[in-house]
């Protein structure tokens, strides 16, 4: 780098929270809350009903994994924009009894009568993302059970429960959940089945503090808790499912539900200063947060500061070099021709890294030699035996597909949405594959001598910021040590396209005047773009937990 442009980036890093006369007021902080500290198992979600069905788990002596499928199933009901039986996920576990991590892709296929072909044929020239085309096979009733079978200790029957009361009875809507649900309010009236599930008279959204019951949900929950998952993958609820989709030109069989199933599959990490952070390998976007932390590793972060023009300009460009490569090599691991292993290798790092420019935003980076919106819940649970689990679920968009099965109960997902029609790479729309993936979960490792131990089970959902933000949260950890609920309320950037950035509104309008003089577009993040964290920490005895603000959830410990 040359005297002119240190000086110049010197200057920029010094200026990340200077005032500019007649600026309008800013909040100083997205905090709203305090770190959860706890001595035997915690468990953090996006909505209190959740938290605390996972929470009576614990304290009956049930493990992390018994508490997160249990508050998976309460946000199906509480949070049914997001998630649910309708959708896929994924999830990382340490066992503490085998002292090891597994990662678990729940994730579905696209239907055997699923090609490019006959979308063009039909005249798309875009993958659709509503309706019956862009529903895969849902994976995350058999990624519940998969996790219960291997390592929880309650009955799947018995982690519904508490779901099944809750849709039967109903329940107050929270503030947040209220917003987004109005938010799809055009998704929603697009489909009969939908309409007269999720809009109450047909017309409008449950406000905040309203009841809403869901008994269909409630008979689909029984369903399975006396049948198993077969109900679903095969059963009456299947048939039903596929039966419906095929009248509106789907693709989905009864043989692919019956012939679904989850993966265990081995992590994919790299290191960052005596620490590890592992992802799910594709067909998810996990890997764009490894190659974010590798180009990064070799700048002081500190030295810039945080949040400050330079420290922001570095991230969002790695990003950008990142998600180039996502685009071009990940999809269904069984089409890539390019192995995970060569996106995070020495040289590709090396390389990806001398193409970052850092004085000046540039647009659109070509990818290395040889993207889909997202709504979904993230949670993370720990217990008194040393267990820790990282659990995503989504429904892809709002309400998925806004396809709603009449008597079913729930929504289905549109994470076909998730393919391309261009042709060549792996995520290329086709039969049985897997599409390319924006939900993450996360987990990291410290070295302890010579031995790896469990230290912290988050993730940041929210589409294409989900990696970002697992970068984010991790270096506000890492570099600026920061208390863990400090580490989730600091005001987050969102890359969104070409050189448009958006920041969240307690950065200042000096550091947005800075990053617009380097060639960046800045707009205003407002909070429900900007993902919603959670996390737990383990200490030396006990744990520490955060949960975001931007969300209606809680972290609860015992």
């Amino acid at each position: 780098m040359d005297t002119r442009t240190f000086l110049a980036m010197s200057f920029l890093a010094g200026i990340g929270a200077v005032p500019v006369a007649g600026q309008s007021a800013r909040p100083l902080t997205m905090a709203g809350r305090s770190t959860v500290y706890a001595p035997r198992g915690v468990i953090a979600t996006s909505q209190p009903l959740a938290s605390g069905a996972g929470l009576a788990v614990l304290q009956r002596g049930g493990n992390a994994i018994d508490a997160a499928v249990t508050a998976a199933a309460v946000l199906n009901v509480t949070e049914p924009m997001m998630t649910g039986i309708g959708g896929d996920m994924f999830a990382l576990v340490w066992s503490a009894k085998e002292h090891r991590l597994l990662g678990l892709n729940g994730s579905g296929h696209s239907g055997t009568q699923a090609t490019r072909e006959t979308l063009v044929k039909r005249g798309r020239t875009t993958m659709p993302v509503l309706g019956a085309e862009s529903i895969t096979v849902p994976g995350a009733l058999a990624g519940w059970a998969d996790l219960l079978q291997k390592y929880g200790t309650i009955t799947l029957a018995e982690a519904l429960e508490p779901a099944i009361r809750i849709a039967e009875e109903g329940f107050p809507v929270t503030p947040v959940i209220a917003g987004d649900w109005n938010d799809a309010i055009k998704v929603l009236e697009s489909d009969p089945g939908a309409r007269s599930l999720y809009l109450v008279d047909g017309q409008r959204a449950p406000s905040a503090g309203e009841w809403f019951r869901n008994p269909e949900l409630a008979g689909t929950f029984r369903a399975i808790a006396k049948d198993g998952i077969k109900a679903l993958y095969g059963g009456a609820i299947g048939q039903r499912i596929v039966s419906h989709l095929q009248s509106m030109g789907g693709f989905l069989s009864v043989e692919d539900f019956a012939k679904h199933h989850s993966d265990w599959v081995t992590p994919i990490s790299v290191p960052f200063k005596g620490y590890r952070l592992y992802e799910i390998p594709p067909s998810g976007q996990g890997i764009a947060a490894l190659e974010m932390l590798r180009i990064l590793e070799s700048y002081d972060l500190k030295a810039m500061g945080h949040n400050t023009p330079v420290y922001l300009h570095h991230l969002i460009e790695a990003k950008k070099l990142a998600f180039a490569d996502l685009e071009r090599f990940v999809g269904d691991p069984a089409y890539m021709k390019t192995p995970a292993a060569h996106l995070l290798s020495d040289g590709f790092i090396s390389a990806r890294r001398a193409k970052l420019n850092e004085a000046k935003a540039v647009a659109r980076p070509e990818p290395g030699p040889a993207l889909t919106a997202s709504e979904t819940i993230y949670l993370t649970a720990t217990d008194q035996y040393g267990n820790m689990v990282s659990f995503i679920n989504s429904l892809a968009g709002a309400f998925g597909s806004g396809v709603v099965v009449p008597g079913t109960g729930f929504a289905l997902q549109n994470r076909g949405a998730g393919f391309t029609m261009d042709e060549g790479v792996p995520n290329t729309f086709g039969p049985n594959k897997r599409p390319f993936h924006t939900i993450i979960p996360a987990f990291v490792t410290r070295m302890d001598g010579t031995q790896e131990e469990p230290w912290l089970s988050y993730g940041v959902m929210g589409g294409a910021m989900q990696p970002q933000g697992h970068v984010q949260v991790l270096l506000n950890l890492l570099v600026f040590g920061m208390d863990l609920q400090a580490a989730v309320d600091a005001p987050r950037f969102r890359h969104l396209s070409g050189n448009r950035v958006a920041l969240e509104a307690p950065f200042t309008d000096a550091v947005r005047q800075a990053l617009g003089m380097m060639g960046h577009e800045v707009i205003e993040l407002p909070a429900s773009s900007a993902g919603g964290a959670q996390a737990i920490m383990k200490l030396k005895r006990g744990w520490a937990a955060g949960s975001d603000p931007r969300k209606d959830g809680m972290a609860v410990g015992h």
